[in-house]
């Protein structure tokens, strides 16, 4: 799973209730229609098909695009001495025009990833069970944290473990988008992992399960308070999260740690289910603006289940929708923030599901918390500023008495 992704996932089935924003299907077609008109070869159109639908929207920088591809064509099946896919020029010239936009968070998903895309984004996957994030101080690919219980976690992998080869084949960082589906497959089968730990290279064998994500912990710390901590927010975080508080109020607590370390964000909505468990009915949550300065404003729906004082853990991977909740409860004084500066991921990216099949991640908005305060690129700024030991060497993986911003939480909260 991807690192510093905040999104709304988007398709053309009945969306749940408290997920899902809806996309238009006009807004599909025409989106089909620029990839369409932008990219497919112009042999393509001469041959009639598609045009009637779409050719009413075609531009002439758009024609000149098709043209400039059609030569290539040309070039191509003149000289080229191997074999010619068309569907993978044509696969490739769409991620290379997307590609083009030097967003890091824009991509094109093709048909065969988009299923395992949506399953990972549900937080529901065939795998060993990892999250990872890339490393691009060192162009390596990076486990965040392996998940509770799973095949990685039984088998050894640790938090800071890079990844280096997958079945024998070498990886790096430039292999982030595709490493996902080389280590996932069907139920039952091996994967073979190299991994690079400090200075030793080691090797694993892990079989592949069905992974059920539930990535929300909990336990009652000194002085009977609360701590929930939890890597992502996937599909049913938002429950997860309220059933584990119930669970903890039960035995107690008067005060509650959220660590958001290492959270690199996910599902939108989810983050703002969680803000209106604290947040008082009605309250501003989110300003979200679109390329036309059109302003959404994201409102708490229900009065707030957890009236305990709250403190929140941050450090320089927390990004995105653990952005959008940090920032809310800061901004309504529901919160405190202690820890490090966050991430700075301020846009909202929104999946777009395509009629063939294939998807598109798009950066559609950026996001203000509710005093209108932008974090793209600057990230939010703790209450109290909290740097770990020098002791520490992985800050994925910190031993509790070496946890300086945990023991300032629970200092602020005795």
């Amino acid at each position: 799973m991807e690192n510093n992704n905040g999104y709304k996932v988007v398709t053309q089935k009945k969306k749940r209730t408290t997920t899902y924003k809806v996309i238009m299907l006009v807004v599909l077609v025409a989106f089909l229609t620029f990839l369409i008109t932008s990219l497919v070869m112009y042999q393509y159109f001469s041959n009639g098909k598609g045009m009637s639908n779409f050719s009413m929207f075609a531009t002439s920088n758009e024609n000149d695009i098709a043209n400039t591809l059609e030569k290539y064509k040309r070039i191509i099946n003149q000289y080229y001495l191997g074999e010619v896919n068309d569907e993978e020029l044509k696969e490739g010239a769409i991620k290379g025009y997307i590609e083009g936009l030097n967003d890091p968070y824009t991509e094109y998903i093709s048909k065969d990833e988009m299923e395992d895309y949506m399953e990972d984004t549900m937080g529901n996957f065939v795998g060993i069970g990892i999250y990872m994030v890339k490393n691009t101080e060192k162009n390596q690919i990076q486990v965040l944290s392996p998940i509770k219980n799973s095949p990685a976690e039984k088998a050894g992998i640790l938090p800071g473990d890079y990844i280096t080869a997958v079945d024998g084949v070498k990886c790096n960082g430039d292999n982030f988008s595709t490493i996902s589906n080389d280590i996932k497959g069907e139920e039952g089968t091996t994967v073979k992992l190299e991994i690079l730990r400090g200075n030793e290279t080691l090797n694993f064998e892990i079989q592949r399960e069905n992974i059920k994500v539930n990535p929300v912990e909990g336990e009652v710390l000194e002085n009977n308070i609360g701590y929930i901590a939890f890597t992502s927010f996937d599909d049913q975080t938002a429950e997860d999260f309220k059933a584990k508080y119930e669970e903890l109020q039960k035995q107690g607590i008067t005060s509650l740690i959220i660590d958001l370390r290492n959270n690199g964000g996910g599902i939108v909505d989810e983050a703002l289910e969680i803000a209106g468990y604290i947040a008082d009915k009605d309250s501003v949550l989110l300003y979200e603006v679109d390329k036309n300065n059109n302003e959404e404003v994201e409102k708490s729906k229900n009065d707030p289940i957890i009236n305990v004082p709250v403190v929140i853990l941050t450090n320089e991977n927390t990004a995105s929708s653990s952005e959008i909740l940090a920032g809310a409860l800061k901004d309504l004084g529901k919160a405190k923030i202690v820890g490090t500066k966050t991430y700075g991921k301020g846009v909202i990216q929104e999946v777009l599901s395509l009629p063939d099949g294939s998807g598109l991640k798009i950066t559609t908005e950026k996001y203000l918390t509710p005093n209108k305060t932008e974090i793209n690129g600057i990230g939010i700024e703790p209450d109290e500023t909290v740097e770990l030991p020098d002791t520490v060497t992985n800050i994925l993986n910190v031993d509790r008495n070496e946890d300086t911003q945990l023991q300032k939480a629970i200092e602020m909260l005795k």
